[in-house]
């Protein structure tokens, strides 16, 4: 059974290119476009890992974080922030929420996938 990843972004460009590469790395794969769609996903289908980009509509990364950990049926979703805001308080912020790994865009898919796949406990290749 493949591992599913909810990318939750904005950006149409960012999610096509890590649409792609989750599903090349065989990972079932779907896409929320802003916070609160985010969280419906969540709920209807519990992801193993979300890509959580800080900046989204509507409800932004660190309040879908902040609920994702408030919420016991949750605990075991990994979350990896995936956002443009590097600054030292944001990253404080996003893994004293409960972020289990940040990391700022651009960004490495080789390092990303590695990320990913640590997470969820398979081999990094």
């Amino acid at each position: 059974m493949s591992k599913r990843i909810l990318i939750a972004d904005d950006e149409p460009n960012i999610v096509v290119s890590l649409e792609f590469l989750m599903k090349r790395e065989g990972f079932d794969v779907q896409v929320a476009v802003d916070g609160e769609a985010a969280l419906q996903a969540i709920a209807a289908q519990v992801p193993d890992l979300i890509l959580l980009d800080i900046m989204l509509p509507r409800k932004d990364g660190f309040e879908v974080c902040q609920q994702i950990r408030a919420n016991p049926q949750w605990q075991s979703v990994k979350v990896v922030m995936l956002t443009a805001k590097g600054r030292d308080t944001e990253v404080s912020k996003g893994l004293a929420l409960g972020a289990d790994a940040y990391m700022t865009k651009p960004f490495s898919t080789k390092d990303l996938v590695a990320q990913v796949r640590q997470l969820l406990g398979l081999p990094v290749q």
